[in-house]
Order: C-alpha cells, then sequence, then structure tokens
C-alpha cells in the first residue's frame, strides 16, 4: 500500500506545490509512498515563518531549562516511536533491520546530551583590566537550514537538531529525496515533545529546486549539510555569498592499517564492521585495508571467508538474520558496478570476493535479489602483498559508497602512514595494534579528523565528527563544538566604578592631562 505525505511546516501537515516524489523500497524496486516537494514558493514562506518565529522570542529567548525540558522530553517520546521509526527507517533505506534495532534506539543520548549542556554549560567572565565586568554568552544565530542523506537519514537528522535547537535557533531540515519520511515523522515527535511552531519545518524536495532555495535566501544565517564533496562545495559556494556560517560533513576514503601485532581476529571483526555496515554507505566506511606483510595472506583468507559468510546470509531487510540489505537506488549501484568493473578490466585476478551485482535468490530467506539493489561485500586485493598496481585505480581513490574494499600491503611503519594519507578525503581512519606507543605516534600522523584504535565508527554525541582535509568538509558535529557553532559570542562590558571615577576618565577635558586608552 502506497502512502502520502504532506510537507511539515509551523507544526501542521501541509501539501507542497513541489513536484511529487516517489519512494522507493531498495530491497524490492517498489513505490512504498509519495511525498510531497517544496517549491521555491514554499520554501520562501517557510523561511519567513522561521525567521518570524525566532524574531518572536517564543524560543530564541526562552529559558535554558525550558529548551532542555523540550529535549528531554522529545527523547522519551522518541522512544516510544521506536516500532514505527525502525520499520520505516528499514523500508525507505533497505538497511538492515538489526542495524537500525541497534542504531536508532541510540539517538536519545543526543537530545539528551544537550538537554544536559543547557543546564551545565558555565559562562566565561574574562580578566578585563579595569573596573570592568566583562561577561560572554551565546546567543542563537537565527533561521539555520539542515540538509541530511540518505545513509542515515535519523541519525544525522538528530545529530544536527539537537544542537541548534537547544543553542534557539529556528530549523528548516531537508532529507534526502530518497529517504524523507522518517524526517517527517521526527517533526510531529517534536511537537508533541513541546517545541513551539514554527521552531522547526521539514521540507522534502530535491536538490536543485528545494535544496537550492533553503540555502541561498537571504535570511538564513547558518547551512549545514551532509552529503558528497561536489554537493558540498557547490553549496558552500552559495552560503559564502550570503556570509552565512558553514558546516559540511563529506566524503571519506577511510584508511584502516593493521599491523603485525595486531589481534587478528578482533582486527578481521573491525574490518567487516567498518567495511559492510550499512552496505558500506558511510562517509567513514574502511575501504582501504593496509595489512603489514607478514599476516598479509592470513588476514586475507580470514576477511575473504567473513565477506563470503555474510554474502550468504543477505536476504530481505525486515528478516532479523539478514546481515546486509541493498544499496539505495539503481543509480549507486550502477556507480559501485562501474568502479569494481574498471578496477578488474585494469587489475586481472584482483577478485576474492563479490565483484558482482547479486540477482539470484537469497540462500537465507528466498528474497528475490534480482528486484532489489543488492551488491554483495567485495574484496579487491592481489594474492602477494608487494603487488600494489591497483593503487592506480579510481576504486582506490574514489568515493565508492558501497561494500568494496581494497586490500594492500605495507612492510614499515612509515609505508603504512604514508598509505593512509594517499588520499585527498580525511575524514575517519582505523589502527589495529597492541602496542600503545605505536598506536599514539601512528595516529599522530594520520590526516584524518577522526582516528580510531582497535575499533571502527564509534559514534558519541560527547564527541567531535569531522574531516582534516578540504575534501571531507568543514566544521564538525558533535560536542560542545557543535552547539557552540551554532550561536554566535555576545560581549557584555559592565563599569561599575564610581562616580567620580567616570568622572576622571573625560577624553576631551580641558587641558593636557593624561588618558586612557582602551
Amino acid at each position: 500500500m502506497t502512502t502520502e505525505h504532506l510537507l511539515w511546516i509551523g507544526g501542521l501537515e501541509k501539501a507542497g506545490n513541489g513536484e511529487l516524489i516517489p519512494v522507493e523500497n531498495p530491497a524490492t524496486g517498489e513505490i512504498v509512498a509519495n511525498c510531497h516537494s517544496a517549491s521555491k514558493e514554499d520554501v520562501v514562506s517557510a523561511v519567513e515563518l522561521a525567521h518570524d518565529t525566532y524574531k518572536s522570542g517564543v524560543w530564541s529567548r526562552a529559558p535554558r531549562h525550558v529548551r532542555a525540558e523540550v529535549l528531554e522530553r522529545a527523547a522519551s517520546l522518541f522512544e516510544t516511536h521506536l516500532a514505527a521509526l525502525i520499520d520505516i527507517e528499514v523500508t525507505q533505506t533497505g538497511r538492515a533491520v538489526r542495524e537500525m534495532n541497534a542504531q536508532v534506539p541510540s539517538l536519545v543520548k543526543w537530545f539528551r546530551y544537550y538537554a544536559a549542556l543547557l543546564r551545565t554549560e558555565e559562562r566565561s567572565v574574562l580578566p578585563t583590566v579595569g573596573k570592568l565586568h566583562n561577561f560572554l554568552d551565546r546567543r542563537p544565530l537565527g533561521v539555520v537550514v539542515q540538509i541530511t542523506p540518505f545513509n542515515h537519514p535519523l541519525l544525522i537528522a538528530v545529530k544536527k537538531l539537537a544542537p541548534a535547537l537547544a543553542a534557539g535557533n529556528s530549523v528548516l531540515l531537508k532529507p534526502s529525496e530518497l529517504t524523507p519520511i522518517t524526517s517527517l515523522m521526527l517533526g510531529k515527535i517534536m511537537k508533541e515533545a513541546g517545541l513551539p511552531d514554527g521552531v522547526l519545518s521539514v521540507l522534502p524536495g530535491y536538490g536543485a529546486t528545494t535544496g537550492k532555495a533553503l540555502v541561498e535566501h537571504p535570511l538564513v544565517k547558518k547551512v549545514d549539510v551532509t552529503g558528497g564533496t561536489a554537493a558540498g562545495r557547490a553549496i558552500g559556494e552559495i552560503v559564502g555569498r550570503n556570509l552565512a556560517k558553514y558546516t559540511a560533513e563529506l566524503g571519506g576514503k577511510a584508511p584502516l592499517v593493521v599491523f603485525q601485532d595486531a589481534d587478528l581476529d578482533a582486527a578481521v571483526n573491525g574490518i567487516a564492521f567498518g567495511a559492510f555496515i550499512a552496505s558500506g554507505q558511510t562517509c567513514v566506511a574502511a575501504t582501504r585495508i593496509i595489512v603489514h606483510e607478514s599476516i598479509y595472506s592470513e588476514v586475507l583468507q580470514r576477511l575473504t571467508t567473513r565477506a563470503t559468510s555474510i554474502e550468504r546470509r543477505m536476504g530481505s531487510p525486515k528478516n532479523p538474520e539478514c546481515m546486509m540489505g541493498p544499496l539505495i537506488s539503481e543509480r549507486q549501484l550502477k556507480n559501485v558496478e562501474e568502479l569494481v568493473d574498471e578496477a578488474c578490466l585494469y587489475h586481472e585476478r584482483i577478485v576474492q570476493a563479490g565483484g558482482n551485482r547479486l540477482e539470484g535468490r537469497s540462500e537465507l530467506d528466498d528474497t528475490d535479489f534480482s528486484k532489489g539493489y543488492y551488491f554483495p561485500p567485495t574484496i579487491l586485493a592481489y594474492n602477494k602483498p608487494t603487488d600494489r598496481s591497483i593503487l592506480n585505480a579510481r576504486i582506490w581513490r574514489e568515493e565508492a559508497f558501497g561494500p568494496v574494499v581494497v586490500v594492500v600491503g605495507f612492510s614499515t611503519e612509515q609505508e603504512a602512514i604514508e598509505l593512509a594519507n594517499d588520499s585527498e578525503f580525511g575524514l575517519g581512519a582505523a589502527i589495529w595494534t597492541r602496542d600503545l606507543a605505536q598506536a599514539f605516534r601512528v595516529s599522530e600522523q594520520i590526516d584524518a579528523g577522526i582516528v580510531w584504535v582497535n575499533t571502527h565508527h564509534r559514534n558519541d554525541p560527547s564527541s567531535p565528527w569531522g574531516g582534516a582535509k578540504s575534501s571531507s568538509g568543514v566544521g564538525s558535529e558533535n560536542g560542545i563544538d557543535a552547539y557552540h557553532a551554532y550561536t554566535t559570542t555576545k560581549s557584555t562590558i559592565i563599569n561599575y566604578a564610581s562616580a567620580e571615577e567616570m568622572a576622571a576618565e573625560d577624553w576631551f577635558k580641558e587641558g593636557a592631562g593624561t588618558v586612557r586608552y582602551g
């Protein structure tokens, strides 16, 4: 049964005047919903409403404890809606239900973290010279736009919303046109939690129309986007012309380095998780696996066995035993196929596992793979660790956003670092070693905003999440930094000198006496 979803504006569902968006189940190819999209006129109305709401002070000047209480209620309500949120998230993304059962319940941590921050944040008093009391405060920016991707619709929406709302801003959220439904559900949850109407609007739509109209509006004071590098740069140009603030979490091509003393069972488990969770559709997916020559063959063999095991247990994402679901769309599937095919064309005998679209039926539950966009865990590697000609392939450098890894060998620590940094991206990276000194030494030299040691893809609301190279974006999510990025600093200086002392500070008094400066 196909459902219809309207825009969420001013605390109400409203029909959009843009093109109707078909929402597809990537596991079956079926259209499961039609979603209204926001036209340019819809965007203008929503931005003006958000601005008026901000100026009214109903949220922007609400006491901190009031905003904290709303975020806390949102967390509790989110938990009551988990079953419905997880079901829709699985349907629209194709992500395995076992992944969503683990991920979605954890999102309440972001609401509660920023609620706690509101209750505990301290204000600075500066050591200004003289009888002056100089204190700082954080004020909201105003209207902010958030653009979220298809791979983690709820996770990334919550990561962005929680600090923006905590700071007192009015938010316009544009989810991916591929996965808009749970973001619309989130709007209703926030209203139920007590968020005033007009503070949050959810505007599904296509990037070229809805997205463009949002980011170029002069009343927008900040844009926060998660997406591809090319789109991030294009949006950044528009935002820069308006001199608005900008945060962008963009592409990644994460290296994962396995040193010779690593716990191999744990390392192979870590590679599989880092590479194949979400069918490889994450910005920090472990895609470049760099293994010491002495353990290369064993790691490759174990990883191949693990990939084959995952493929055998692929099926319907709603099956609790399914290990991995499909890619999000036909377009994404073709992109992955193109990169793998190009690597195989110029580099013979490199496919150790996977390599081709799945088209038969699932061993697990008889799912017809040909109806969806299924691609198996794929390992590209030569049998000899010294053969690194695959470094010339596009798959080594370009973000595939699929379950594909390239495995290469190294002989020295310096060589491992150079291979890890051989990328225009610098978002996430991982190191596997039992040598603590080596872990500190190597992590300092890897050019990435996040480095995990003996783990991968750990995400916590307190831990900053952002890139170290421009192709991976600017700014960061999570933590106090994200909250501060949604504010502007206001410095207030109060002169508490006596009347006599103030009289002595007459700058233009008669005579040639000394005067102060600063």
